[in-house]
């Protein structure tokens, strides 16, 4: 009777605000940046009505918006919503190699490409709809949700919502609404981060005002800017003016400069860190006006670098595309931050969490993966010599926890984009599109699941939410073992969350991996070990000879010959020894431990 008293008057308030013209959502997404699209995409996959609210008229942030139309890692990791826009560019431009144009990047693409594939993944959704040109004016907690009025092209509009989601670039609507966060480094005795600095400090990384240049065959040289100074860009690379490099073992050569961000079809995405268009200003805090002040001096920076480019180097027929942005002076339509305020969340994920996963258990909680090392811009801050040397810090790949998009002590909220609750040194790699866009990926599941069962974002099941990722071919763990389309990788991303089985990290030259090591043989001692860390009803042995059939079977009872080869596995010999996936897949068949014991944000289980 309860239940169908409350649907009653649910039915009253929506007529009754549907007659007083009000739309009524149940996820608000703003942002629509990378993880504010994917976000808002997978939030209404599963069924829940979702509104995207973008400033401008692009869907993608970073990825398109800001220009920097070159991903950054995760290129064995393809899963999800990610692989789902590299089948889309693969599409676009012919193959996976037409994407390599450019040393920095093995994905590359024109922005405006992006942000149609974006829009068009958007519009396949019935469930979704998208405000461009928007901006929330207000935003009111109510007994059921939110209340939020949005200025648009076709005037005022007032919405409700059951669940919102920060995709601001800055985290703008986690501090309006009262979340606690840090900006800047934090101190080595704080996080126990051994390079992190010795003292706190506000200090955030450089951002970019991204340029896309073309050869337009004639002299484009631009009048010389008031403000231009040779020096500041002087060693950029090498070159006639170039004496003092301030990273003299990255002077690289004029052609080296010009095709690290070469896109298709003879574009220059010129997102250069070294002495080039990177800007220090930290305008997190500033009002819209200051914020607005900020840009056009970065975009001025920019400008000044364009005309070394032209002037010193040479290169005077280069100039910015005409048919990239859809602005005026032919720039971005927002800047590349590569920070923002970190939100206090139910988890905060440190560097030790990434280095050592397993003396932990935040990486039963994993929701999305990213392996690319910790790299920090900050050489246009002046004192950047003092600042830890964050170059490409080499660290494991890693599994991002569920708890850190969830801010504490504020409901019916969920942060994404940069703004998650991480240390200033793992959003060094956290920060990177293809982790932003998993990050978007879980918010938009945890939204659709906590609507769908009427409880807050942060009580929503975390093996729900990995089950969802799993549903549409994402990673939990960074397994390079099997890729997401392969049969039995459900059951090593199981098991892995599980612990039961524990991969190993490692870099190899640049190269971030972590593998589970699925052909090689698991002794006795070690998957004992493993299952009783999981359940203490199992006994832990000390023999070091290799798991078979055999000892499986007195575990989990008979396996025959028919369950063998359901299971996809081949050569069904009770004595030999068993590799680690075949033992995994058992496991996953026979005790389903990830279904078996739920386990809180923090990784501990529930029994």
């Amino acid at each position: 009777m309860k239940r169908i008293f409350n649907y009653a008057v649910a039915f009253v308030v929506a007529a009754f605000l549907t007659a007083c013209g009000v739309e009524q959502y149940e996820v608000v997404v703003i942002g629509g940046g990378v993880s504010g699209t994917t976000a808002g995409i997978r939030s209404a996959r599963l069924g829940a009505k979702t509104l995207i609210v973008e400033q401008s008229p692009w869907l993608g942030g970073m990825l398109t918006a800001a220009g920097v139309s070159a991903t950054d890692g995760n290129y064995r990791l393809r899963g999800g919503m990610w692989g789902e826009l590299r089948d889309s560019l693969e599409a676009h431009y012919g193959g996976a190699q037409a994407l390599k144009t450019g040393w920095v990047s093995n994905l590359l693409f024109e922005p405006s490409v992006g942000a149609r594939i974006f829009r068009a993944m958007a519009e396949k959704e019935e469930q979704l709809t998208v405000a461009f040109e928007s901006e929330v004016t207000l935003i009111e907690r109510t007994e059921e949700g939110w209340h939020l009025s949005i200025r648009t092209p076709q005037g005022k509009r007032r919405i409700t919502a059951k669940v919102l989601i920060d995709g601001t670039e800055l985290g703008d609507v986690a501090a309006e609404l009262g979340v606690k966060y840090d900006i800047g480094m934090e101190s080595r005795h704080l996080t126990g981060e051994d390079i992190a600095p010795e003292e706190a400090n506000g200090i955030i990384q450089d951002l970019t005002m991204v340029m896309i240049l073309k050869d337009y065959g004639k002299d484009m040289t631009i009048e010389r800017p008031a403000e231009y100074d040779s020096t500041l860009f002087a060693c950029a690379c090498d070159n006639a003016i170039c004496h003092t490099p301030k990273e003299a073992n990255r002077l690289w050569s004029k052609q080296m400069m010009m095709s690290y961000g070469r896109l298709p079809n003879g574009k220059i995405m010129i997102n250069w860190p070294i002495e080039g268009n990177d800007y220090y200003v930290n305008m997190i805090e500033m009002s819209p006006a200051e914020r607005e002040e900020a840009v056009a001096k970065a975009k001025q920076h920019t400008r000044c670098f364009l005309y070394f480019i032209q002037h010193e180097l040479g290169l005077n027929t280069l100039y910015l595309a005409d048919d990239e942005f859809p602005t005026e002076d032919l720039m971005p339509l927002m800047p590349y931050h590569r920070e923002s305020r970190r939100t206090v969340g139910e988890v905060r994920f440190q560097l030790n969490h990434v280095t050592a996963p397993y003396d932990y258990t935040l990486y039963r909680t994993a929701i999305g993966v990213g392996d690319y090392p910790v790299d920090q811009h900050h050489t246009r801050y002046t004192g950047w010599e003092a600042l830890p040397n964050l170059y490409f810090h080499s660290i494991p790949s890693y599994g991002v926890p569920m708890g850190v998009l969830l801010p504490k002590e504020v409901d019916g909220l969920i942060v994404a984009e940069k703004s998650i609750s991480v240390s200033n040194l793992v959003n060094g790699s956290t920060r990177l599109q293809p982790v932003v866009l998993q990050i978007g990926e879980a918010a938009g599941i945890v939204a659709a699941l906590a609507v769908k069962q009427g409880i807050q974002p942060r009580e929503v099941a975390v093996r729900d939410v990995q089950r969802e990722v799993l549903a549409g071919g994402g990673y939990l763990l960074p397994f390079l073992d099997l890729p997401a389309t392969d049969r039995h990788f459900g059951a090593l991303q199981r098991i892995g969350v599980t612990g039961i089985i524990e991969g190993v990290g490692m870099t190899v030259g640049w190269e971030n991996q972590s593998w589970f090591k699925a052909n090689e043989p698991i002794s006795m001692a070690e998957l004992s070990c493993g299952l009783n860390r999981f359940d203490e009803q199992f006994a832990v042995y000390t023999d070091s000879r290799p798991t078979t059939l055999a000892d499986l079977e007195r575990w989990f009872g008979e396996i025959n010959d028919a369950m063998w080869h359901a299971w996809g596995l081949e050569d069904y010999n009770t004595n030999r020894a068993l590799n680690r996936k075949e033992c995994a897949v058992v496991i996953d068949a026979l005790l389903r431990p990830f279904y078996k014991y739920p386990v809180t944000l923090q990784g501990e289980f529930i029994r």
